[in-house]
């Protein structure tokens, strides 16, 4: 084989090494994909509407409505504002079946990491337990037990005062303890399931006690809307009125709209 063609072998080697090199040396030579920008933050004004509506006519006609509020403030600083409102109502042949309406406010601020201490404010009519006002409030003390994104459970301990008018009755007034319990937790990205209870004696009778006890499942329709369904058990141990029953169970559905 002559030095020519030697040559010229030694040059076709070389230019396919760098034509098959090539693609290589451009993909390294590329600069690296930029990375995705950070999640934003929640906003500081976090909040939900609900309302649920059932009709029936023909035998028997009856309305029932219920609805609702949250609203948070939590500017990731010490304090966290918290209301919610709740209403329901309830109509058979004219003759009304139910009627309860509540308001809370509560004003939280972190000692650290797991304590808290609060204040709170509670307002309750609820006919058909014959009270036509119950106001309460309170401030105490309360701990995250759980505070992990998927599940959450916070129990707090408080004293204050209560006023409460029943119908037919006059105006009571004593000092009052409060316990309060609260979870909630993540079945999935859509799913969630919670549970409330809360309990308030009077010092002046600590037979005279009212609790509270609801739990929801909720599940998401979008970004923006739920469907919940929540049982509410209100159970008043000592009311005014001896006829009233002592315990009521609602089962409330309803579509939730945040923002």
């Amino acid at each position: 084989m002559s030095r020519i063609t030697i040559s010229r072998l030694v040059v076709q080697v070389v230019v396919a090494a760098a034509l098959l090199m090539a693609p290589a040396a451009l993909v390294l030579a590329q600069p690296p994909a930029a990375a995705a920008p950070p999640a934003p933050p929640p906003p500081d004004w976090m909040g939900s509407v609900n309302f649920g509506l059932a009709l029936t006519s023909g035998n028997t006609d009856t309305l029932n409505t219920n609805g609702g509020f949250d609203v948070k403030y939590d500017p990731k600083k010490k304090n966290v504002v918290k209301t919610a409102g709740l209403f329901l109502y309830g109509k058979t042949n004219g003759e009304t079946t139910a009627e309860q309406y509540a308001l809370t406010f509560r004003d939280e601020y972190a000692l650290n990491a797991r304590a808290f201490v609060f204040g709170d404010f509670r307002y309750l009519h609820d006919k058909f337990k014959g009270i036509s006002y119950l106001v309460s409030p309170t401030g105490g003390i309360g701990f995250k037990l759980v505070d992990v994104p998927a599940t959450k459970l916070a129990v707090g301990l408080g004293g204050g005062g209560v006023w409460e008018k029943d119908y037919g009755f006059d105006t009571t007034s004593s000092a009052a303890l409060t316990f309060d319990e609260k979870f909630s937790h993540k079945l999935s990205a859509n799913a969630t399931v919670g549970q409330t209870f809360l309990a308030l004696w009077k010092t002046n009778d600590f037979e005279d006690a009212l609790y509270t006890f609801g739990a929801t499942f909720a599940v998401a329709i979008n970004k923006r809307a739920q469907l919940k369904v929540e049982l509410l058990d209100t159970y008043k141990n000592k009311p005014q009125d001896v006829t009233l029953k002592k315990n009521d169970l609602s089962l409330i559905v309803g579509l939730v709209f945040k923002f």
